[in-house]
């Protein structure tokens, strides 16, 4: 009798779980994730469906001209990688290289740096062209190193959300198609509040992430591939070493491959598919030339407040300052860390300090799809007047 009343759990339920938890409004003005509208995060508590039922699937596929129409791409294989935009960079470069190839990495920030170590992890030879913390390369500067080295593959980063650069694009895919090569962009933070043009532009794999100007919660990555590229990994010799990122397995899932019958795979983040299905349509309805248009007005009224209240911007060249995420140089005298925190604790807004090669040296603000309003920027240089009146400042 006495050994049944005792529980045979050694572990009790834990208090923090048997109260509520309530999670605050905050502005997020960070380098993402952006605040979610009220009209995606419905999408998202809509009814549970399983991962293979019809309407999953014609979700799927709006899902998938959604990407087409925000990458101008026509490519067949156009999905959504279950999983951040560090999925989708994956998903890249596993699928792509093979161990033992060489690939050519532009580090002018922290996810070159990133693109390098995923794909040494898989025993490519990694070569990298490094340049400083907000400026970028030259085309001259891409050509030389694509003779030098003869990678299968370069990746570039489109919008750096560490420095707050802009990369030009125009012409890199003509010379890495020139040197037998794949022309890789990871555009997470600028995708949406900057023109880009896959086709046009002859990227060759193109990813996003959902939770920066899409404004959908973090958790799923659009990704497409060119036929060129498509060329290379079904003629690969090894199995790519993730199973999960696999793409004859992803392209079957999300009927890319043209085969009648989908397959279990794996379990797709279904409801946040609903919200990413509704952010690609906001953006349809909002269509690309606007919301591009949108960022780089926003973006531009913000610097022109920053220059008046005498901040300097991180990025000298006007053309290459990344419209969603804006760097400013950390003021001098203050402690990065206690401007941030001030600006949390009294006016509930995120704002970010530097990442990988720019920590310590900079302020970011990222201005994101809803996000991206003047009266948001208002609000912002509110809080950095306040911010700098208030926070210790050194006399050194």
């Amino acid at each position: 009798l006495h050994c049944t009343s005792m529980s045979s759990l050694s572990v009790p339920p834990p208090q923090c779980l048997l109260q509520p938890f309530t999670v605050p409004h905050r502005y997020l003005f960070g380098p993402g994730p952006s605040n979610v509208p009220p009209r995606i995060s419905t999408a998202g508590a809509q009814p549970m469906l399983g991962h293979l039922h019809a309407e999953t699937i014609e979700i799927m596929d709006h899902i998938k001209s959604g990407i087409q129409y925000a990458f101008q791409t026509q490519n067949r294989m156009t999905l959504a990688v279950s999983g951040p935009g560090h999925a989708a960079m994956e998903c890249a470069i596993f699928n792509t290289v093979e161990s033992g190839e060489s690939v050519l990495i532009a580090v002018h920030g922290i996810w070159g740096e990133r693109a390098a170590e995923m794909a040494e992890r898989i025993g490519a030879k990694v070569n990298t062209i490094v340049t400083s913390a907000g400026s970028y390369y030259t085309n001259d500067e891409i050509e030389q190193a694509l003779a030098k080295y003869k990678p299968v593959l370069f990746f570039l980063t489109h919008g750096e959300s560490s420095t707050g650069v802009l990369h030009p694009i125009d012409g890199i895919g003509e010379l890495c198609h020139k040197y037998d090569c794949l022309f890789l962009v990871d555009s997470v933070a600028a995708l949406g509040g900057a023109p880009i043009y896959m086709d046009k532009q002859g990227i060759d794999i193109l990813y996003t992430g959902s939770q920066k100007v899409l404004n959908a919660p973090p958790g799923t990555a659009p990704i497409s591939f060119s036929e060129r590229a498509c060329h290379k990994i079904f003629n690969r010799k090894t199995k790519p070493v993730s199973y999960f990122l696999d793409l004859s397995w992803l392209a079957n899932y999300w009927g890319c491959d043209g085969k009648p019958v989908r397959s279990y795979h794996h379990t797709g983040p279904i409801t946040g598919l609903y919200s990413l299905r509704e952010s690609l349509a906001i953006l349809a309805e909002t269509g690309l030339e606007n919301s591009w248009k949108q960022h780089k007005d926003v973006a531009e009224y913000f610097h022109m407040g920053l220059e008046k209240m005498g901040l300097k911007l991180f990025v000298q060249d006007k053309k290459a300052r990344l419209p969603t995420v804006t760097t400013i140089v950390a003021p001098p005298g203050y402690e990065w860390r206690e401007i941030t925190g001030y600006i949390m604790k009294n006016h509930n807004i995120e704002i970010s300090g530097g990442l990988g090669p720019s920590l310590g040296m900079v302020l970011r603000v990222g201005l994101m799809g809803c996000n991206s309003t003047k009266a948001h920027v208002d609000m912002i240089l509110q809080a950095l007047a306040d911010a700098l009146k208030h926070c210790h400042k050194s006399k050194v």
